[in-house]
């Protein structure tokens, strides 16, 4: 028991079972660390306006089809390269393409591809990074090793190899960036399991017979979430920006399928004069770039422990 300020009383536990709780408030009400987690995240204003933001483009993602002018193949070339207007909000491309549908599907091809990028790199990251935190010895050597390996060369130019190699396509380009982002996670898993190995609560469980995985499953992974939540958080804009690079140089996601990177790529040599070919799909990257941003802030602050 702890008295962390007059009037407040704080009961802390580092007991193997439950969760921490606190007494909080005059009323003396249980508030969980989620909660209080909650409370700190919307008490960030930035963190809000990224929420939102995410939301929104979840909604057009998510409703693509219903919300969209045309469909994404339909051209006229007697209404090409129009300037913006009430008949197409932000005009139409040389074959008279609605750019409006347009960023709206390139937008669901972005998020599509970061989320799934992301998952991929969960997928290989945090197994391995457990591998190597909790065996230790030869498995954490070689994972190490390979991760020296992935770290030597820049992701970009070996997300390029992959594409090249493999082609483009919605498919081939999440991959390509998933098995190039997993390095982040792995060694924050790492690092986090190597921390809290050392804690008096996993000795304790330890010295009472409890199995290793018991410990990791029970005790230690959950310990090592917040960290790992941000990260990933973080890394949905990366690979947002990533698949947009790659779209940028022509070796990314191929038509018919939309892509704001792509778009962007195409808009150049028109951005003298037809300039809203390129600032819609570009504006579209950044809100979404700042939009998860902001909510991996958000998160930050509010699981980091020295909040607590």
């Amino acid at each position: 028991m702890s008295v962390s300020a007059p009037g407040r009383l704080g009961v802390e536990t580092a007991s193997l079972v439950g969760p921490v709780v606190t007494l909080d408030g005059i009323a003396g009400r249980p508030v969980s660390n989620t909660r209080r987690a909650l409370r700190r995240f919307f008490q960030q204003r930035l963190a809000v306006i990224g929420l939102i933001i995410c939301g929104f483009l979840a909604a057009v993602a998510l409703f693509a089809p219903l919300i969209a002018p045309t469909s994404i193949e339909a051209a006229n070339l007697m209404s090409a390269n129009q300037f913006p207007s009430a008949t197409y909000p932000f005009g139409t491309d040389a074959i008279g393409r609605d750019v409006l549908t347009r960023v709206i599907y390139g937008t669901r091809t972005s998020l599509v591809v970061g989320i799934s990028a992301v998952a991929i790199a969960c997928a290989i990251g945090i197994p391995l990074g457990l591998a190597a935190g909790l065996r230790g010895g030869w498995v954490d050597f070689a994972v190490m090793r390979a991760v020296e390996v992935m770290v030597a060369f820049p992701g970009i130019l070996f997300a390029m190899f992959l594409v090249s190699v493999t082609g483009g396509g919605v498919r081939n380009i999440i991959v390509a960036i998933g098995v190039t982002t997993w390095v982040t996670l792995c060694r924050l898993t790492r690092s986090q399991l190597l921390t809290l190995r050392e804690q008096e609560f996993v000795q304790a469980a330890r010295s009472l017979g409890v199995p290793e995985a018991r410990i990791a499953a029970r005790h230690m992974l959950p310990n090592a979430l917040a960290p790992l939540i941000v990260a990933v958080t973080l890394g949905i804009p990366t690979a947002i920006f990533a698949e947009a690079g790659l779209s940028f140089l022509g070796i990314g996601i191929n038509e018919p399928t939309p892509s704001l990177g792509k778009m962007v790529a195409d808009s150049a040599q028109y951005i003298r004069v037809y300039w809203y070919l390129g600032v819609f799909p570009t504006l579209a990257i950044a809100l979404a770039m700042l939009g998860f941003t902001f909510v991996g802030d958000g998160l930050r602050d509010a699981l980091d422990p020295r909040q607590n």
